[in-house]
């Protein structure tokens, strides 16, 4: 699938029919959410890192397109890669070393050391992303005002429309604030001109009700590879009980 069928399977939803993107964490759980019948996957940061041995936000950038490179190869879906902030690569480099491992899109956040970059800044550079791109990355902007905090006095769902409008007028595909209450879902997704990605978890709403509520797609995080460790920590217990 190219990059313009990926991009087509983020129109046109109905509203509970989400697009729902497993994450895999390596080439053999890619292909067991291929074979599952998924039409396109969304490798998380948190869980490739895990699956090379680095802590989250510690790959380094050329282990972390090497495994996205891997789970590419395994599947005959697309694949979105989670490449944080862009390792402080230029534009071009980091659009040309994702392209060479035959992703289709990307995630980019709008933090760092753990803050909040300036919206213009991030602005800037999501459109230098998209202009050495041109059509061959879908770009998905990530917001973190939920998990990083606003300022004192500042209303975290005002600024986070204003950040999602800056970044889909800066040429990003869609807009994925990360950790939003579900209860701002409806009107994130009226204010934002972009399809809306949103964070699903064990213990939250369905992906059904995420897309009832304003989503258009459905990403987990590291949360399969998670629950994949606890059932493999089951097993080890078990072993270990004989």
């Amino acid at each position: 699938m190219t990059v313009s069928a990926f991009r087509a399977l983020h129109h046109g939803r109905t509203s509970g029919d989400p697009l729902v993107l497993p994450g895999p964490w390596d080439a053999a759980s890619a292909r067991v959410f291929a074979d599952a019948g998924f039409p396109a996957l969304a490798a998380p940061s948190a869980g490739v890192a895990a699956s090379v041995g680095y802590k989250d936000g510690a790959t380094p950038a050329a282990e972390m397109f090497a495994a996205v490179a891997r789970i590419v190869r395994a599947v005959s879906v697309p694949v979105s890669a989670d490449i944080e902030a862009g390792y402080g690569l230029p534009p071009k480099e980091l659009v040309e070393r994702l392209l060479d491992t035959g992703a289709v899109g990307c995630n980019l956040e709008d933090s760092a050391d753990g803050a909040l970059l300036d919206p213009q800044e991030q602005a800037d550079r999501l459109a230098q992303v998209r202009a050495a791109a041109g059509e061959r990355l879908f770009i998905n902007a990530r917001v973190d005002t939920y998990v990083r905090g606003v300022p004192d006095g500042t209303d975290p769902e005002t600024e986070t429309i204003a950040r999602a409008r800056l970044y889909a007028a800066a040429g990003a595909d869609c807009i994925y604030p990360i950790a939003a209450p579900p209860e701002s879902l409806p009107r994130l997704a009226a204010a934002v001109p972009a399809p809306l990605n949103v964070f699903a978890v064990p213990d939250g709403p369905t992906p059904r009700r995420l897309g009832e509520l304003g989503a258009t797609r459905i990403t987990f995080g590291p949360g399969l590879q998670l629950q994949a460790m606890a059932a493999v920590r089951e097993i080890a217990d078990r072993l270990h009980a004989l």
